[in-house]
Order: structure tokens, then C-alpha cells, then sequence
């Protein structure tokens, strides 16, 4: 019954999305973008960021403006596209994990309007689906976290922003919105969505729905990849109120949701192993309440934030139904010390509260599950000596309570209380005008987290069971002259003792990323090129592994490009340009027989067009060609590349796309 019912709540989405999009269209001329045509250059976000020039920020990764908006009716992979050492296997939004330097994104503290994500869920599928189409900003922190990032920084964090009213509407405009069509051929995937906003004396309100349906696309080799069907709704209602004195609240409540026949084992592609025979019912919540002053100053900047997060996969089988429910309380209090125009300190307590559980067919009347309660103390200074030298120190203190199942445990959970201190440092000393020089370095206690509740079948003994602890250190260097900006650094993330639940008495082991990340972008009046290179190893317990013994904490990436280029036709309205992704071959020197030594590299090509009609300066029509030589590949993220023979879920061979955009 609950399927039917949100097959009818998709089909009237749809139908609303349509007819708006259609109504739209035979408008008359509306309203330009107030950006024009968007940059691919980072740095231009960065710039509005309010910490964008301090040195905790200086290996910070932006997602550019025109890669957030290209990815808006795409997924993850797209978003990400531009920048190597942010790496999204899984091909389809339900199956797409993130990588970051080579480790799973499960490793860093992920938070969207400043609630805490990390939802732990069954590990065939993503504990972090979201949608690009509602983010107006996305930055990755990797390896060194400041301490008010939250806990769970292990290895870093991910910050995402939602869209507001006042990116929608333009200056003195009380009631506008956006719509976008989109359509794929391969795999014949449609796509619609509407965002309207409004704002009248301080208030705003915004409401977006998104709504993608196709069938399985084929592969570079012309195979249909079962189980890639589109069948995603998405929304987000926001609500704001800004006095004349400059405070802020604000309510957003999100929805991400996807149901649809999959391979048993969502990541995997089709096999006698892994048939299609499962229906996956996955719904992604996310709520907060936060409040902030907009024009605080002095020692009294005070901002809140309170939420909720929850990850649901209902598992549908031929034989049987399982359900996995993660969810997490978040709450942040903090204070800004202004101690001078550039030199601040920020203070503050949080708290994130995680469970996971399962239930179902298999469990019977049993509802397994784990919990983790972390509280949180912390404070960051981001302070500027002198001209040339910015230094970002911080320290924060964690108290952390896990339950455990009451398996093997006489009736009684298994409980355990930690706690420890975490610091980092981040320097930048700026050479001269053209030459800077950054150096990083973090100790994090990690508290025990959650685990897969999937899982939770097994009969675990916890006696062995400790909490992680982190060390990430960064070196790096950045260049800018004239048009010309480079950059480059040396990382290193070892994490210890990771968790392993492979057999029935939890034992852990010591994780460790290590390589270098290299940039270039080059900028002219019309264009711009942006390349990005990676090269990351893995090892657990000193030793090379494949991707299953390293499962959860990372992936054998190695070598991967991108690169970036835009250029604007003023003269026939257009901005054309492309991407390169590829990987290179790598030899991995692995300790398991039954693995390859070496992962194949590829090089995919994708081209993309778009029009703005002078006379409909409120229209975009964007054309793409992916893939354009047809390549069968799996991305390297894509877990088993490393295993002969093994059933990779493919990615979607040559495709050509058409996307229109109308602001109104």
C-alpha cells in the first residue's frame, strides 16, 4: 500500500511540475540570471565565504557555480566531476558512495544546513544520497578539520548549503521561480522540477519538488545494466524571517526518495549472485532550525542550530523484507569573538545523538540496533599575526556513549563510555605576492560509531571494541599570477582502530590514506580551464588491500584526472565546452591472491552546449553529449574493479541530454 501511495504522490508531482514548466515556457520574456553565465572558478565561492581566507580553509575544496548548476538535474558524480580528489562510484544516486582523498566519506563529518548527516546504512548502498538540485553550495575539508566542524572529523568534512529565496529571486522582486526540464535518451530518463520562492518584510519562503523517471541504460557495449532504472522524487520547503536588526531564523525540511527493481545487491552489477530481485524503498529526511546574526559583531555573535537527520532502506525481496532506519539529533551552540577585523575565536558545545536499528521478516519481533551519544566542547581561533602569516588553531573535547546489541550479552546491551581531546593547526605564510605556503595538521578522537544495521544479524562480541582516533597531516603550496593559479599538496589520514565486524568478535584495524593532490586552473575574458589530478593509496595494517578488506573506509583509487574547460560564443549566445574524466592503470601490490595486481585505466569525454536566447535572456537550453566515445567502464570508486571477472555496475555508455532552464 505505502508503494502505491507514493507512485500516485509521484504521478501528481509530476503532472505539477509539467504543467508549470509548460506554462512558463509560453511566457514572454521574464527575468535574466543575476550571475549571467557561472563561473567554473572556485575561487569566486570561495570569496563568499565567510572564513574563505583563513588558513583552515586554505586546502578547502569549492564546487564551482556552473558545476553545482549542470549537476542540477544530474546526481553526485556530476556534482563532483570537476575535481579529482572528490571520487563517486556507485553509478546510480542509491548505490553512489564519496570518496575524498581516497576515503569514504563515512570518515568525515557531512553536515546540510548544519545538521549532521553520516547516516550509517546497509553497505550495498549510500549513506549519503543527495539531491545537487537543491545545494547552492558545496565545500569539502579534507584530512585537517577545525575543531568547530563537529565531531566525527576524522578525516575531514563536507559542508553543504541549500538553495535560498534570495537565490531565486532577483533584486526588488517579491514572488519569482525556476523551472528545469530535462531528458536522457539513454535510458529515455525524464526529468522535471519547480522551485518558487517569495519575500516580503523579512520573510521568505521557498518550496522546490524534483521528480526523475526512466528505464536501464545501456553500457559502452550496448548490454543493459539492470537495476539503473530512475524513479527519484525529491523536495525542500524553507522558511526564513530576518528582523531589521539582522537576526535570523530559519526552518528547512527536505526529502530525498527512491523506489525502484534492483540487483539484490544495489552496487553490484547483475550476476548469478546478484540477480534482479529487489525492490529498494529508500527515503532520506533531513530537518533544521537555525538561527544566526546576520551583522553580529563584537564578542556577541551568537548562532543555533538544532536537527535531524534519518536514512530509511527497506530491502524488498522475493523471499523476505528487512528494513534499515539510521537517524541522527544534531544540535550546535556557538559564539563568533570578533577580537578585530580579521583575527576571531569561536566558541561553543555540541551534540549529535546516532541510531541505527532493523527490523522485519528476518528479525521477526526483534529490532536490533546501536546508538552513539557524543557531546562536544570546542573553540577555534583564525587569526592573522602579521600580513603574510594566518594561523587557524583549535581544541575540542568529546564525551562519547555507544550501545551496543544485547547479543551474547544475557539479556543485558553492551555499553561503553569514552572520551578524549582533539586538536588541530592549519599555518598559511604567504612568500611573497605571488607564492604561498600551507601546512596542516589534526589529532582527532572519533568515539565509536554506529554500524551497518544490515548487519546486525551477526552475533557480536564487543569486548574488544575501542574508539577511533585520527591524525591527518597536509603540506601544500599555491601560485597566482595573472590568470594563471597552481597549487599542489602532500596528505596523509591514518585512522585507528576502525572498526571491522567481519566476524562474530568485533576487532578493529588501522586504516591509512596517503598521496597528493595537484591543480590548475587558467582564466581568460571568455573561458576557463580547470584540471584537477589525484594520486591516493590505501593500506590497512601497513599493507596494500582491495577494495572489499578495505570496505568502509576507503577505496583503491590511485591516479585519477579531470579537466575542465568552458568558452563563451557571445556573438551566437552560447557557452560551449567539456570534461575529461579518466583514471590511469594501477598496480596496487596487492596481499590477496584472489585480487588483480593492476585496475584497468579509461578516459571518458564529455561535451555539453548552451544557448541563451538574447530575446529570452530568462532561458537556458543546455545540450551534453556524454561519454562520447562510448566507453564501458565502471568508475574507480566503483567497488570490485579490482576482482577478474567480477560484475562492476557499469557506467551509462554514450548519452545525449537536453536540460532547459527558466527562470521566471
Amino acid at each position: 500500500m505505502a508503494h502505491t501511495t507514493a507512485q500516485k504522490s509521484s504521478i501528481l508531482l509530476t503532472g505539477l511540475l509539467c504543467s508549470t514548466a509548460l506554462t512558463v515556457f509560453s511566457a514572454t520574456k521574464g527575468h535574466a540570471e543575476d550571475d549571467g553565465v557561472l563561473s567554473l572558478d572556485p575561487i569566486i565561492v570561495k570569496q563568499r565565504d565567510a572564513d574563505g581566507d583563513a588558513a583552515d580553509r586554505a586546502t578547502a575544496v569549492y564546487v564551482a557555480d556552473a558545476e553545482i548548476e549542470r549537476a542540477a538535474m544530474g546526481d553526485l558524480k556530476d556534482l563532483f566531476a570537476g575535481i579529482a580528489s572528490v571520487s563517486v562510484g556507485g553509478a546510480i544516486p542509491v548505490a553512489q558512495k564519496i570518496y575524498v582523498n581516497g576515503i569514504d566519506m563515512l570518515k568525515l563529518a557531512v553536515q546540510v544546513d548544519g545538521v549532521s548527516q553520516n547516516n550509517r546504512v546497509f553497505h550495498h548502498a549510500s549513506a549519503n544520497a543527495f539531491d545537487p538540485g537543491l545545494m547552492k553550495s558545496v565545500r569539502v575539508d579534507p584530512g585537517v578539520a577545525p575543531a568547530d566542524a563537529g565531531p566525527g572529523a576524522l578525516a575531514g568534512r563536507v559542508v553543504m548549503e541549500t538553495i535560498d529565496a534570495e537565490d531565486i529571486l532577483t533584486e526588488g522582486q517579491a514572488i519569482g521561480g525556476k523551472t528545469r526540464l530535462s531528458y536522457g535518451e539513454n535510458g529515455d530518463t525524464f526529468g522535471t522540477s519547480l522551485t518558487l520562492a517569495g519575500q516580503s518584510n523579512g520573510f521568505e519562503i521557498l518550496l522546490y519538488g524534483k521528480r526523475m523517471t526512466g528505464d536501464d541504460y545501456t553500457d559502452g557495449a550496448g548490454n543493459i545494466v539492470n537495476g539503473t532504472r530512475s524513479d527519484l522524487t525529491a523536495g525542500l520547503l524553507k522558511l526564513a524571517y530576518e528582523t531589521d536588526t539582522g537576526h535570523r531564523f530559519e526552518f528547512s525540511g527536505q526529502q530525498m526518495q527512491d523506489t525502484a527493481l534492483r540487483n539484490r545487491r544495489a552496487n553490484f552489477g547483475t550476476a548469478s549472485f546478484n540477480p534482479l530481485d529487489t525492490v529498494y524503498d529508500t527515503k532520506r529526511t533531513v530537518y533544521s532550525l537555525r538561527y544566526e546574526t546576520v551583522n553580529g559583531g563584537g564578542n556577541w555573535d551568537p548562532s543555533a542550530t538544532i536537527g535531524f537527520s534519518e536514512t530509511e532502506i527497506g530491502s524488498i525481496g522475493t523471499a523476505e523484507t528487512s528494513v534499515g532506519v539510521t537517524r541522527t539529533y544534531s544540535a550546535t551552540f556557538q559564539n563568533r569573538f570578533h577580537l578585530s577585523e580579521s583575527d576571531t575565536i569561536t566558541a561553543g558545545i555540541d551534540f549529535q545523538d546516532q541510531k541505527s536499528s532493523a527490523s522485519g521478516d528476518y528479525w521477526g519481533t526483534n529490532r536490533p540496533s546501536e546508538t552513539s551519544q557524543t557531546i562536544g566542547v570546542f573553540a577555534q581561533a583564525r587569526l592573522e599575526p602579521s600580513d603574510r602569516l594566518k594561523v587557524s588553531a583549535g581544541l575540542r573535547y568529546d564525551w562519547n556513549a555507544f550501545t551496543g546489541q544485547d547479543f551474547g550479552q544475557s539479556g543485558r546491551p553492551y555499553e561503553q563510555d569514552s572520551s578524549g581531546l582533539s586538536g588541530n593547526l592549519s599555518i598559511v605564510y604567504d612568500v611573497n605576492d605571488a607564492l604561498s605556503l600551507r601546512a596542516g595538521y589534526s589529532n582527532v578522537f572519533g568515539g565509536i560509531g554506529i554500524e551497518d544495521n544490515f548487519l546486525f544479524y551477526r552475533d557480536w562480541d564487543y569486548s574488544a571494541l575501542k574508539p577511533r582516533r585520527a591524525s591527518n597531516v597536509v603540506v601544500g603550496a599555491d601560485w597566482q599570477s595573472g590568470n594563471w593559479t597552481l597549487g599542489g599538496e602532500v596528505f596523509q589520514t591514518k585512522i585507528d582502530d576502525t572498526r571491522d565486524v567481519a566476524g562474530p568478535t568485533v576487532t578493529s584495524y588501522d586504516f591509512e590514506s596517503r598521496g597528493y593532490n595537484l591543480g590548475a586552473t587558467y582564466g581568460w575574458d571568455s573561458g576557463f580551464a580547470r584540471l584537477t589530478f589525484t594520486d591516493s593509496k590505501t593500506r590497512v595494517n601497513g599493507a596494500a588491500t582491495s577494495s572489499y578488506y578495505v570496505l568502509d573506509s576507503g577505496a583503491p583509487i590511485g591516479q585519477v584526472l579531470a579537466l575542465e574547460v568552458q568558452q563563451e560564443l557571445p556573438q551566437w549566445d552560447l557557452v560551449v565546452g567539456g570534461h575529461i574524466d579518466a583514471a590511469f592503470d594501477y598496480d596496487q601490490q596487492l596481499n590477496e591472491a584472489d585480487a588483480t595486481t593492476k585496475l584497468e585505466g579509461y578516459e571518458v569525454l564529455n561535451l555539453f552546449a548552451e544557448y541563451r536566447p538574447a530575446a529570452y535572456d530568462n532561458v537556458t537550453i543546455r545540450a551534453e553529449i556524454n561519454n562520447v566515445f562510448d566507453r564501458q567502464y565502471a568508475d574507480r570508486a566503483t567497488y570490485g574493479g579490482d576482482y577478474p571477472g567480477f560484475a562492476t555496475l557499469k557506467e551509462p555508455g554514450r548519452s545525449v541530454s537536453l536540460v532547459a532552464n527558466v527562470s521566471f
